[in-house]
Order: C-alpha cells, then sequence, then structure tokens
C-alpha cells in the first residue's frame, strides 16, 4: 500500500495535471450548449502495451547453448542459458513480465566470445501510436551496465530516427562529445541531445543496473525541482518551438555497443563474462490525442485515442466529415487554466458560417454581393466555398472535397499541348498530331521530334518509290538517279539537264562525237 501510494504522489504532478476534463454541458443565456476545453489522457505504463524486437539475429543466448559467468565470479561459469528449456531461456518478452518474488527475469545476449569483434544489439521497442513521456525511461541491467550505449527515437513507425541520448564512460573517445548533465541545461537548451558518462562508469556494485533517459530533470527546468509549477511547463511546451515534440515518440531503439568490462580492458581469457542482460524497461507515457481527448483504449492491437471535439482518427489528427468548416488544429494548452479546444465546427455553427472544406480559415463578406466568401483558398483549390480547382488542375475523383489532395496539377505536356490547363478528367487539350492524356504522344502517322509531326513514309501506306528506304518516317531516301518526297522522280532525262544544271551523260557523247565528225569532213583532223 506504501508503494502504490509512493507511486501514486510521484507521477501526481505530470500525469494529473489540469487538462483531464474535454467539455462540459453548460446554461447560458442562448440555451444549454457544450463547453469545449484542452484536454489529454492520463500517463500510463507504456511496456504494457508494447512490442519489442532484437536485431540482429542469433544476438539472443541459447541456440546453441553457452555457459557464461559473472563479474562478481568471473572464474565460476557453471550459468547457462538454453533457448530449448524454459527455466533456462531468456528471450526479449522478459524484458516487459511481472517478476515473482523478487527473482529476475532477463533477456540476455550472447557472450563476447567473438572479440575483438564488437558485440552489438539493438533492442526496438514499437507503439504504431505517438506517445508523450512524462515520466524517465528507466531501463534496469543486471550484471552490469554497458560502457556504451545509446537511446534514438522514431516519429513516424520506424521509419526514420534520431539520437536521443548518448552513454558512454568516456563520451569523447566514444562519441567525440563533452560529457554533460540534464541538471545543468537551461531553458533555451532543455531539448538538447547530450552525452552522460553518469550511467556508465564501472563501479563494482550490485545496486548500480539502472539507465535513466531524465525527463524529469528536464520538466524541472521550467516546473522547479518538485514539478509543482505545472502552468510554466505547459505554457513552455506550448511556445517553445521543437519543445512538445522532444517528448513525443512512436518508438524507441537502444543500441548496445559495448558491455560491462568490470574493470578497464578486456580479458581476453575469459570472454563468458561480457554480455547483456536486461531485465526491465519502464516507459511512463500518455497517447498523444492533440488534446482533443481525456481517453485512450487498446483496441484491435493498438492504443487509439477516444476522440473529442468533432476530431477522429488514432490521434484525433483531422476533423470528422460535416465538420471542416475550418481547417484542423491540435489543441493549446494556452490560455491557462483550461486552454483552447480548437473544436472542429460544422458549416452554420457557432465557429463559422461560411464552407470552406478546410481548405481555408478565413472568410469575408462582399457587400455589393451580398454573399460571404473564403478567403486565400488552399491546396490548389479557388471559388466561394473552395470548391473548385485552380486553373491547372484537376479535381481527384478518389478524394473527397475537404481532402488536401483533392486538387491534382494538370501537367499537360508544354509542346504537345494548347495550354496547362486540362478538362475535369485530366485530359489536356493537344495541338494537330499530339494525343494522350498529357499531349506526350503522337497519333498514327505522326512522329515525335519536340512535337508532332506527319510522317513523310511508313512502309505501309506512304510508301518510298523507286527502291528508296523509309528513315525513321521522317524521310525517304533514294537510290541513285531518282529523287522527290517519296523517290517518285527521275534526276535525269534524255536531252535535257538535270535539276542541278550538270549535261548527262548521253548527250555529253553525242555532242563530242559530232564535234569530232564536223573536224574531220573539214580537212582539220585526219582519224
Amino acid at each position: 500500500m506504501l508503494y502504490l501510494l509512493a507511486f501514486l504522489l510521484h507521477y501526481l504532478p505530470v500525469a494529473m495535471g489540469q487538462y483531464d476534463i474535454c467539455k462540459s454541458w453548460v446554461t447560458t443565456d442562448d440555451g444549454p450548449s457544450w463547453e469545449f476545453y484542452a484536454c489529454q489522457p492520463k500517463a500510463m505504463r507504456m511496456k504494457d502495451y508494447v512490442t519489442v524486437r532484437v536485431d540482429p539475429a542469433g544476438i539472443t543466448c541459447g541456440d546453441p547453448p553457452e555457459r557464461f559467468c559473472t563479474h562478481e565470479n568471473p572464474y565460476l561459469c557453471s550459468d547457462e542459458c538454453d533457448a530449448s528449456n524454459p527455466d533456462l531461456a531468456h528471450p526479449p518478452k522478459l524484458m516487459f513480465d511481472n517478476e515473482d518474488e523478487g527473482l529476475a527475469t532477463y533477456w540476455q545476449s550472447v557472450t563476447w566470445r567473438r572479440y575483438p569483434e564488437p558485440l552489438l544489439a539493438n533492442i526496438t521497442l514499437s507503439w504504431n501510436k505517438s506517445i508523450e513521456l512524462t515520466d524517465d525511461i528507466v531501463i534496469t541491467f543486471e550484471y552490469g551496465r554497458p560502457t556504451i550505449m545509446m537511446l534514438e527515437k522514431s516519429l513516424d513507425n520506424g521509419r526514420t530516427w534520431h539520437p536521443y541520448q548518448y552513454y558512454a564512460d568516456d563520451c569523447m573517445e566514444a562519441f567525440s562529445m563533452p560529457a554533460r548533465r540534464v541538471r545543468d541545461l537551461s531553458t533555451t537548451s532543455a531539448n538538447r541531445v547530450l552525452c552522460t558518462e553518469e550511467y556508465s562508469r564501472w563501479a563494482g556494485s550490485k545496486k548500480e543496473k539502472n539507465v535513466r533517459f531524465e525527463v524529469r530533470d528536464r520538466f524541472a527546468i521550467f516546473a522547479g525541482p518538485d514539478l509543482k509549477n505545472t502552468d510554466n511547463l505547459y505554457t513552455r511546451l506550448e511556445s517553445a518551438k521543437g519543445l512538445k515534440d522532444f517528448f513525443t515518440i512512436t518508438d524507441l531503439r537502444m543500441r548496445l555497443l559495448r558491455p560491462a568490462l568490470g574493470g578497464t580492458y578486456v580479458q581476453r581469457e575469459n570472454l563468458y563474462k561480457y554480455f547483456y542482460a536486461v531485465s526491465n524497461i519502464e516507459v511512463t507515457g500518455r497517447c498523444k490525442c492533440n488534446l482533443h481527448a481525456n481517453l485512450c483504449t487498446f483496441k484491435e492491437g493498438s492504443l487509439q485515442c477516444e476522440c473529442e471535439h468533432n476530431t477522429t482518427g488514432q490521434d484525433c489528427g483531422k476533423c470528422k466529415k460535416n465538420f471542416r468548416s475550418r481547417s484542423w488544429r491540435a489543441g493549446s494548452y494556452l490560455p491557462l487554466p483550461n486552454g483552447s479546444p480548437n473544436a472542429c465546427a460544422a458549416a452554420g455553427s457557432a465557429f463559422g458560417n461560411c464552407e470552406c472544406y478546410g481548405h481555408s480559415n478565413r472568410c469575408s463578406y462582399i457587400d455589393f454581393l451580398n454573399v460571404v466568401t473564403c478567403v486565400s483558398c488552399k491546396h490548389n483549390t479557388r471559388g466561394q466555398h473552395c470548391q473548385h480547382c485552380r486553373l491547372g488542375f484537376y479535381r481527384n475523383s478518389s478524394a473527397e472535397l475537404d481532402d488536401e489532395n483533392v486538387c491534382i496539377e494538370c501537367n499537360c505536356n508544354q509542346i504537345g499541348s494548347m495550354h496547362d490547363r486540362c478538362n475535369e478528367t485530366g485530359y489536356c487539350e493537344c495541338r494537330e498530331g499530339a494525343t494522350g492524356p498529357k499531349c506526350d504522344d503522337c497519333l498514327p502517322n505522326y512522329y515525335w521530334r519536340q512535337g508532332c509531326f506527319p510522317n513523310v513514309c511508313d512502309d505501309e501506306l506512304l510508301l518510298c518509290q523507286n527502291g528508296g528506304t523509309c528513315y525513321q518516317n521522317q524521310r525517304c531516301i533514294c537510290p541513285v538517279g531518282f529523287k522527290g518526297i517519296l523517290c517518285e522522280q527521275s534526276r535525269c532525262e534524255a536531252d535535257k539537264k538535270d535539276c542541278d544544271g550538270v549535261p548527262s551523260l548521253h548527250s555529253s557523247l553525242s555532242t563530242l562525237l559530232l564535234g569530232v565528225l564536223t573536224l574531220q569532213l573539214c580537212g582539220w583532223v585526219d582519224l
């Protein structure tokens, strides 16, 4: 009972807060209605909802079975890890079980029998859900804490990773970073990634098992050492750029880079005492619901926010259909003490009387037309209600009108099309000879050469004559003695000069013989 009371008091300042009610039914002069507030779920033990992966393959001990020993008894190597024996196995799930009667159960790696090859292991925790940390991450190691490790985080379900904190017995040697302590950070550097030597140096004490990521110490920079000034903390979380995201994760990864040495160097004669063993990982946090829910439940294999404020989605990250008269926004801690719900609203509600389908959050009244119109439509939309697509875009038939991707760019080919606009199905208006949705292809009997041009020949209907050959549909290559587009003309005719003005061979010989005969008759030439 005393342990439970201490646990509640420990988490009360951060876990409870004043943002635990989303709405209340109130009565005003205009009648009863809902009054909305910013809200968030209570903190809970996130390890109860996690999935774990350990890699590389074969890093978990027991297959094949092997002996190991401890730093306290380095030459009494009588302990055994055997994956086929439940009493001797050390699978990853033992990092998250409830340990009975104080008997530690733990995941264990293979020993460092391949030294000096590094002994590397990754432990990845995934929630398939954005969560916000509310207390320290505590990793409990049996048989010594690693001398080098790092903690990484992901905000996109493991697609990309970012450093969270570095741990080493010598930060400068391991990571080329000076050692720093979280409690020495300032209000402007509370989300700095640092390297600490506090949890890595060997002291020979079996009680020194924990490695921490200090969330509370970072909160204390704003809320004080006892975390009583939560108003200042929430104000800073809302106003300081990147601070809220710093405490938000979807996945965590521990990269174990060098095991506990039990001294200053590795004893090659006994490598069975070097390995990793993790008995527990505590992660305390709340579901991230963007201040639009105060309940988070585990269903269909993952955590789900029970969304309020007319929002929907796993993280309450969008407005419900028919409640999109303005763009979705996360709730805000400010102004204190109840914050701003930024609830989604339907057209004609108290939050706005102009439907813009989420593509604009401003409206303007045009006096001489007596209409209200949306202003500065986004997402390539236009029109009084942002219901049409801008010129050069067309409607995405598979998207609803309030979808950010409702308008798709035409992408008309600049050479083959008349302009960059297209019709409602995405087809562009093509120039003569061009075809295709984007006018980037040619009709039959046309060829492409920075535009579509009619074929000169095609070896089917437009044949090259007199033995000519068709070259890429663009011209006929004519044999000697013929010319023309289709080689249809003879290059020379009897007793006539050709097109180049050069006498034909036949006429030249006749002229020569006639001249010789005339000279003979005149006695000028003796043959």
